[in-house]
């Protein structure tokens, strides 16, 4: 009898102990759920030009919201636009100009009533550090081509920075076909891609925006003008697939604060909203 007692006690520990392991890894199983749930990702893809100040703003937006996590897709606008339309995560997207997100809007990916313009930007001439060419000026750049002894970057004509560029040749009367074939100009995907090429020395002089010459420490020798090439706007919007768009939402809202706009300024940019 004592025995069968024995045995009865301990097979109701044993129960007792599975229960509690059981009702333990539930609560630990409920809480994780719950801090997974609570955090939240927004996937932003933004021109290559913002890379350094957005990420800046990551990590001031860190003490606005802890629970939240930004991740960034920096590229020219082109190609994050057609990632874009070809199925990629996308909760904001911040373009260069106003092309890109023309498209996107006509095709129905973004909510135009999110849709803001953001920022100004101004389209630089940078001299190389190396160069020995005066190049001080658009119309030294005109000279400098036509005359065939300089190398110049300038961005790829699917980006923005590029179609900026085809403007102010077009109102300089530069060919480019014929500068490209007189083998004067050299290309980049993006304009960190430009600046990257101005910055190692590689070529005399290049197009890029004013805030990455700020980022990479070269001297702006001019900036281009409204009628070079018109304004060089930065508009941006939520995406309508977006999974996260009140929290996305919140987001653009603090890119319009003074806190983010000091950021903007700081590098060259011009707060529009």
């Amino acid at each position: 009898m004592k025995k069968a007692i024995s045995i009865f006690l301990a097979v109701l520990f044993i129960l007792g102990v599975l229960t509690a392991c059981g009702s333990k890894n539930n609560n630990t199983e409920s809480t994780a759920a719950t801090e997974t749930k609570a955090k939240a990702e927004i996937v932003v893809f933004a021109a290559a030009s913002m890379t350094e100040t957005l990420e800046e703003i990551a990590k001031l937006y860190a003490n606005v919201d802890p629970d939240v996590t930004i991740t960034y897709n920096f590229d020219s606008s082109g190609t994050l636009k057609t990632q874009i339309e070809e199925g990629s995560v996308c909760d904001l997207f911040i373009s260069a100009a106003q092309k890109q997100m023309n498209a996107l809007e006509e095709g129905g990916y973004i909510a135009s009533d999110t849709r803001i313009d953001l920022l100004e930007n101004k389209v630089a001439l940078c001299k190389a550090e190396n160069s020995k060419k005066d190049i001080s000026s658009y119309e030294d750049m005109k000279k400098h081509l036509e005359e065939g002894d300089i190398l110049m970057a300038v961005g790829n004509e699917d980006v923005p920075v590029g179609q900026y560029t085809q403007k102010i040749f077009k109102y300089f009367g530069l060919d480019e076909k014929a500068l490209a074939d007189k083998k004067v100009l050299t290309y980049g995907s993006n304009v960190k891609e430009v600046t990257t090429q101005v910055s190692e020395g590689s070529v005399d002089c290049g197009i890029i925006y004013q805030t990455d010459a700020y980022s990479a420490g070269l001297t702006v020798t001019d900036t281009a003008t409204e009628e070079m090439c018109g304004q060089v706007i930065y508009p941006a919007a939520v995406l309508k697939q977006s999974k996260q768009s009140e929290k996305t939402k919140a987001f653009l809202d603090y890119l319009k604060t003074k806190e983010a706009s000091e950021i903007f300024k700081k590098v060259g940019f011009t707060p529009l909203s």
